[in-house]
């Protein structure tokens, strides 16, 4: 009996340990997929980076990542090949992106607070325009716009980029904070009403400190999407001195009647320092807001 019962417990014993081995074989597949789909969607990264430390006739002669001929040239030419020190157009886009991060987070928090908590006439039907506006392409609209803000004499100036910011234009976020603060209990609001609060104090002394999460998803969207806008800045600013850091990157191809692409490699790679940077500062808070509002 106790010779069958240990036959029994050494069989389960390797039927187990051949599970376990199965399990971690799956895992490691997984992983090295992963791996693999990591790398190849990093390769056009590495290869920019790769590219903007090589001699210009290297760039395009060697595919290999690791170059045999490293060169920081790339870099100085870029910074002074165009009419204005590159930092001139860095500083021209972190005031147009600053200025739109501001503008979302104080006009999108407000119209959704509106949205979320308060009674209007139409409110549905208000909401509902707004949600079409999602909708709506920007070669749709940017027609439109341009008409209005030369009546406006705004047309090369930061105004068309910032002001509409303001205003609540980007129904993405307006929705995306409405989705946030319907989560947060209304019992909190009933409380602060009760001790005389109105709903200036209760959107600032309360929604907005338990709104981090969505405000910081909002801005980071808001910073990548501006930073990297092209259309917009191209037709709305003419002047090269107004110009911004995609539009001055487009320069570098036809700047000297020839393609520079050394230094446009090498100053697209500073390009991307604000942006990973912002992304990795809001990174926390970018999680818990997709993961709160459910987008995905």
């Amino acid at each position: 009996m106790k010779t069958e019962k240990a036959a029994r417990a050494g069989l389960n014993n390797t039927l187990l340990a051949r599970a376990l081995l199965a399990l971690r074989g799956k895992k490691l597949l997984i992983h090295l997929g992963l791996i693999l789909f990591g790398l190849v969607m990093l390769y056009p990264l590495l290869w920019m980076v790769s590219s903007s430390l090589k001699p210009e006739g290297l760039i395009f002669r060697e595919q290999g990542l690791i170059p045999t001929s490293v060169t920081g040239q790339n870099f100085t030419d870029g910074w002074n090949a165009l009419s204005s020190p590159f930092s001139h157009y860095l500083v021209n886009s972190l005031i147009i992106t600053g200025g739109a991060v501001l503008g979302n987070l104080t006009a999108c928090s407000l119209a959704a607070y509106a949205f979320a908590r308060m009674e209007f006439p139409l409110k549905r039907l208000w909401f509902a325009l707004m949600l079409g506006s999602i909708m709506l392409p920007l070669q749709v609209v940017i027609v439109p716009q341009y008409i209005l803000f030369k009546q406006l004499d705004w047309i090369n100036t930061f105004y068309p980029l910032i002001v509409p910011k303001f205003l609540a234009t980007d129904a993405f976020f307006v929705f995306l904070m409405v989705q946030f603060i319907r989560t947060l209990p209304r019992d909190l609001d009933e409380a602060a009403r009760i001790d005389g609060a109105g709903h200036w104090r209760i959107f600032s002394r309360i929604i907005v400190p338990l709104s981090l999460p969505a405000l910081a998803t909002t801005a980071i969207f808001t910073f990548i999407w501006t930073w990297n806008d092209f259309l917009s800045q191209l037709i709305f600013l003419t002047d090269p001195d107004k110009h911004t850091v995609p539009v001055a990157l487009r320069t570098f191809l036809d700047s000297s009647g020839q393609s520079a692409w050394g230094p446009m490699f090498a100053m697209s790679v500073l390009s991307l320092g604000p942006i990973f940077g912002f992304f990795l500062a809001g990174q926390k808070y970018l999680v818990r807001g997709v993961a709160v509002t459910g987008l995905k």
